[in-house]
């Protein structure tokens, strides 16, 4: 299959629309994670809340989709064109990320958790969901 401008135009708009249904999840799975952490230690600044992000154990799940939109931003805006099946592996690797388990590796249990804890979750698991699906088609 060729890589015409209009193919290019559509995968690009593919990526940010995955892009951004990724961020809208990972905001509210960020503010669910930022609430169970308040409960337990008293608030936290916004400034306090990026150093946990980043280093503390209780956030580190959720740098796995974090991770992925940056490799989204970093396709979109890189100087290269998007190489053809690279796009096609981003979806992939979203697919497989966003399954919940109860008994899967630990980011698996942790997004379970909190489908079952936050309806929010639940909204924005949705959104990307359809997004995915409609990619196959």
């Amino acid at each position: 299959m060729s890589n015409t401008l209009l193919q290019r135009i559509q995968q690009h708009q593919n990526l940010r629309d995955l892009r951004n249904k990724l961020l809208a999840l990972h905001k509210v799975l960020l503010e669910s994670e930022r609430i169970s952490y308040e409960q337990a230690r008293g608030r936290v600044t916004g400034g306090e809340l990026l150093q946990l992000v980043l280093e503390h154990e209780q956030f580190a799940w959720l740098r796995r989709i974090s991770d992925l939109i940056v490799r989204i931003d970093e396709m979109l805006h890189g100087d290269e064109p998007i190489a053809p099946g690279e796009a096609q592996d981003v979806v992939t690797y979203a697919r497989e990320l966003l399954v919940p388990s109860e008994t899967g590796n630990a980011f698996a249990r942790r997004y379970y958790q909190a489908l079952q804890d936050e309806p929010g979750v639940v909204m924005a698991h949705a959104e990307v969901t359809r997004l995915l699906q409609a990619s196959d088609q």
